[in-house]
């Protein structure tokens, strides 16, 4: 079974005993979040949200808080000798999937 999710301005196509890594979500490592804006559910039965589906859940729990890899970011003027490099990590949030229920 698995489940299409949005959070995070992104949609996840998500199932059990699955890891995901998403936008920073607010908790502590252990809490449980659920995600109840569940846009489609698949397997045996196939069940499409207009535009979520009515009922669903899907719980998860965090499991690790953190920095993405870092994105290097490089500006230059031709012709000028004017460089610029910066570089950027973004928050993550890595949760385990526990349950789909719809």
């Amino acid at each position: 079974m698995y489940a299409v999710i949005k959070t995070g301005g992104k949609q996840y196509k998500v199932a059990e005993g699955e890891f995901l890594k998403v936008e920073k979500l607010e908790g502590e490592i252990g809490d449980k979040i659920e995600f109840a804006e569940v846009l489609m559910i698949g397997g045996e039965k196939l069940a499409i949200g207009a535009p979520v589906v009515a009922g669903a859940m899907v719980t998860a729990k965090i499991a690790a808080q953190g920095k993405d890899k870092k994105i290097l970011v490089f500006k230059s003027k031709r012709r000028k000798g004017t460089r610029k490099l910066r570089g950027h990590r973004q928050h993550k949030t890595v949760l385990k999937i526990e349950k789909i229920s719809a």
